[in-house]
């Protein structure tokens, strides 16, 4: 299985504190994904390129990684094959 880098649009809460929680993804065919739970969130490194805030969310019963990239752009880790 192949994995690239796909950019995505991104509803989010930003909180007072000045955090931010993702809730739904939508891709490029305008089909929305809503967030089930956020997993985990950290600073890492994407395998498939580029850098961020890195949440490990569930989507019905997928788990998928979502980068926050801090300039306005989000992207996940596809999965193709």
């Amino acid at each position: 299985m192949v994995r690239r880098k796909v950019y995505v649009t991104v509803d989010a809460e930003h909180r007072p504190d000045g955090s931010c929680r993702p809730i739904s993804i939508r891709l490029a065919n305008d089909r929305l994904y809503p967030i089930d739970k956020i997993l985990q969130i950290c600073r890492a490194a994407s395998e498939v390129g580029g850098r961020g805030v890195r949440y490990r969310v569930r989507i019905g019963s997928h788990e998928t990684l979502l980068f926050d990239e801090q300039n306005g752009k989000w992207f996940v880790e596809a999965k193709f094959g």
